[in-house]
């Protein structure tokens, strides 16, 4: 537990909105530091006065270009100290801002800007700059589009373009003619009042804005703060994307409560090696980064001595057999999981979180082994993300733990005779509806409970379990339920699965199709001596598929037999957000892949030993490829008519 901050702490029944937080902190630590920024590979570090400065200069240069009360912001580029500074400084002059993941396409852009009808932009550099500049007229509300980096942008000539340093000298000019102007505008924000629209995740359609109070944010942070303690010493890197409501929480709601340090990574191909400089003590990564890793530190082992891979093997098996006991093995830990840990960067951990989506037990498993102090939360971006997690000395990984708020209420609505059924949730700091959306927020939220669209169930320990989406949960045509996410998860453990998708809902059995990790298995295959071109080239090979059989099979162990795979293909591609089968937070949209995949899937079911594609792929700079393949259909489990002919 973090030691408790030293010096006031900020009364959020006064200081109800982030600027009035921000102003509080500078205040009272001036020189204390709010954040660093890796750049060059130097950490640089700005105090609480410099932030409060930044987003004075900020505001007052949106104010001077006339914006006020009740206009729409939007911020798009990598987690950087301009983003939070410009989010901060729309709230300070009673402006909403909406989070743009950075590598959306022009169309997702243009539904959002116009939608919101935003007047501003803080783009982060010219990459983000240039799909403005392409949209044109399509983005009609647009008036202003303000950019951090000069790099590259001599050649546009646009005249909504500024840059940030412009609108700096206009806000200082401002501040100059009316020294008192900024603080009665933050004195005029008000808790109530919406800030901030923050995207859903979009998993079947366009994606709904939420709209979150400023000051619901803060209390909700505070509630999450009691369970989960951070002060001033705690060091958080911010590696998820902004828009995301949990980076949200951190990076804006918690960090100024609490004032732990939030470090920005130089670049995301520099996360881990900037992580493992800053060590922090707390650190939130997505279920996708934390698969990531643990199958980083299997390929690792791949290029490792025959004593290192026998010390890897032993340090895991009395891990994993210490942890199914309840106890923590200190022979592996100074043999094994020590100079992990340290590789890692998570030596000084106090504190770690997955949400967004399911992690696969395995997964948990792995990092809790290891030390990790890693916790599941559960959320939704209506009620400011997680509102659930696992207490200290109380985490079960097939759980996503409790509510951390005596006011948050969870109920299970419908449940069936095995206790499952919908979950619902109403807490006092919730989303107050869909902007411009009562159809969708009536549809959602009734009688102030959100229908959060879940299946899940408490255990005997009273703990919340999540199956899945209600939507998604599958019957195959025998009667047999099972949770598709579930098995992917479970797949995705292995280090050679990027991605997964169960097929079978009124099926006669389960299938899978499979998408390979390309760095890992290019790596394995490079080691084997095996030849290869492409990601298609490579997911094709017979070596690859013999290989990817055994993981397969590994996992079908591990099921009851109703829910084994029984047949599995590897995909010419991966799985892309650009082409709309993944949500930006990476969630797969099964819709999607059922209706651009169908001939493939019903291949499969027809029996198909091989299927042949012939397709052409578009890559975001226009580009495109055609793709020539056939893809083999393993069978793993023989069917009824396949052991009839057997015999």
């Amino acid at each position: 537990m973090a030691r408790p901050a030293i010096g006031p702490t900020v009364d959020l029944a006064e200081c109800d909105t982030l600027p009035k937080v921000l102003a509080f902190n500078a205040r009272c630590f001036p020189r204390q530091i709010a954040f660093r920024e890796k750049d060059l590979g130097i950490w640089n570090e700005y105090s609480w006065a410099y932030y409060h400065a930044r987003v004075k200069s900020f505001a007052l240069g949106m104010r001077a270009l006339g914006l006020g009360k009740g206009d729409v912001v939007a911020l798009i580029g990598d987690n950087r100290p301009d983003w939070i500074i410009g989010e901060v400084a729309a709230h300070a002059i009673g402006a909403m801002s909406i989070g743009l993941y950075r590598d959306a396409l022009d169309d997702e852009v243009a539904y959002l800007i116009n939608y919101a009808e935003v007047r501003l932009i803080l783009a982060e550099d010219e990459e983000q700059v240039d799909k403005f500049v392409n949209l044109g007229d399509r983005v009609p509300s647009v008036q202003h589009i303000v950019y951090s980096d000069s790099r590259g942008m001599r050649k546009y000539d646009d005249p909504r373009l500024l840059d940030a340093r412009e609108l700096v000298e206009r806000g200082n000019a401002l501040a100059g003619e009316q020294p008192d102007l900024y603080d009665r505008l933050v004195d005029e924000t008000d808790g109530d009042d919406i800030a901030i629209l923050c995207t859903t995740s979009g998993t079947t359609a366009n994606p709904k804005l939420a709209m979150l109070q400023g000051g619901a944010l803060l209390r909700h942070c505070a509630s999450y703060l009691a369970v989960d303690p951070k002060s001033s010493q705690d060091e958080y890197v911010s590696v998820l994307p902004l828009p995301w409501i949990m980076e949200q929480i951190y990076v804006m709601g918690k960090a100024l409560i609490s004032r732990m340090k939030v470090n920005f990574v130089e670049e995301p191909a520099t996360m881990m090696s900037d992580l493992r400089e800053i060590g922090p003590t707390f650190v939130l990564l997505a279920p996708r980064v934390w698969e990531g890793v643990a199958a980083d530190v299997r390929s690792r082992m791949m290029d490792s001595s025959r004593l290192k891979n026998w010390l890897f093997d032993f340090g895991m098996k009395r891990g994993m057999r210490a942890l199914d006991e309840g106890k923590r093995s200190w022979v592996a830990h100074y043999v094994l999981y020590r100079w992990l840990t340290d590789r890692l960067g998570f030596r000084f951990l106090k504190s770690a979180a997955t949400g967004g989506a399911a992690l696969g037990p395995d997964t948990f498993r792995f990092f809790l082994a290891m030390g990790v102090p890693l916790r599941q939360l559960y959320g939704q971006t209506e009620l400011l993300g997680a509102y659930t997690i696992h207490t200290q000395g109380d985490i079960d990984f097939d759980t996503v733990g409790v509510p951390f708020d005596k006011d948050v209420e969870v109920r299970i609505d419908e449940p069936d005779a095995t206790g499952v059924g919908e979950i619902v949730t109403k807490h006092p700091n919730m989303y107050l509806g869909y902007y411009k959306n009562p159809e969708a927020s009536a549809a959602d939220l009734k009688d102030g409970w959100l229908h959060t669209g879940d299946a899940g169930y408490y255990n005997d320990s009273g703990h919340l379990v999540v199956i899945d989406r209600i939507r998604d949960l599958a019957t195959s045509s025998g009667g047999n339920r099972f949770s598709p996410q579930f098995i992917e998860n479970k797949l995705k453990f292995s280090a050679f699965v990027a991605e997964a998708v169960i097929l079978g809902h009124q099926r006669p059995y389960l299938a899978a199709i499979i998408c390979i990790r390309y760095p890992i298995v290019s790596k394995w295959a490079e080691k084997n001596r095996i030849a290869f071109t492409t990601y298609t080239d490579l997911s094709s090979r017979p070596e690859v598929y013999a290989m990817l059989q055994r993981e397969v099979e590994t996992v079908n162990a591990t099921l009851p037999e109703a829910q084994r795979i029984h047949k599995f293909l590897l995909l010419y591609k991966e799985l892309d957000a650009d082409d709309g089968e993944l949500t930006r937070t990476r969630k797969v949209r099964r819709g999607v892949i059922n209706e651009k995949y169908g001939d493939i899937i019903d291949a499969i079911y027809a029996g198909q030993p091989a299927i042949p594609v012939d397709t052409t792929i578009a890559f975001q700079d226009g580009t495109k490829q055609r793709i020539q393949t056939t893809l083999k259909v393993v069978d793993l489990v023989p069917t009824s008519d396949q052991r009839a002919a057997a015999e």
